[in-house]
């Protein structure tokens, strides 16, 4: 049995993105909350910090050069949401790619780790996974402030139905 596709993965991140880009562009307050996540001041700053991680780790598998912070907007909810849809284009060769492709490692510099190596297929599922990590944190910290998400975020709801 596989468990869980590269392509269901994404999907559930894109799908995640696309709420939370609906739900900020209708409450752009949001945008100016106080965050103190992963080293961030505002959520603007957080949404740029998942989009960041999204489009490096992406332009790294694709053997691009990474895209450097200041360049990755944190202004608006269309602004940082584009980049995310950049990072997802991206990708969609790569997952066609075969096992050899995603074992092979890949050295790279990090941030706040330094230099590290992973096999690409363990960089896919970061970049996808730090996404939906932080989503968590973020519908927390809205709801801490007023505003309700108005969606299902759990996994299960990909592929759930209600009818039985």
């Amino acid at each position: 049995m596989t468990a869980l596709t590269a392509e269901e993965l994404q999907a559930w991140v894109e799908e995640t993105s696309r709420q939370w880009m609906r739900f900020i562009e209708a409450h752009s307050a949001i945008l100016s909350l106080p965050c103190d996540i992963r080293e961030t001041s505002s959520v603007a700053q957080l949404l740029q910090h998942i989009v960041a991680v999204e489009l490096r780790y992406a332009e790294r598998l694709s053997g691009l050069e990474p895209t450097s912070y200041d360049q990755i907007p944190c202004d608006s909810a269309g602004a940082i949401f584009e980049i995310h849809q950049r990072a997802m284009t991206l990708l969609r060769p790569l997952l066609k790619r075969g096992a050899e492709f995603w074992e092979t490692p890949l050295e790279f510099t990090t941030r706040s780790a330094g230099k590290l190596g992973a096999p690409r297929r363990v960089i896919l599922v970061h970049l996808l996974m730090h996404s939906i990590r932080h989503y968590a944190q973020l519908a927390t910290l809205v709801r801490q402030h007023g505003f309700r998400p108005d969606w299902e975020m759990d996994y299960l709801m990909m592929g759930a139905t209600r009818e039985l």
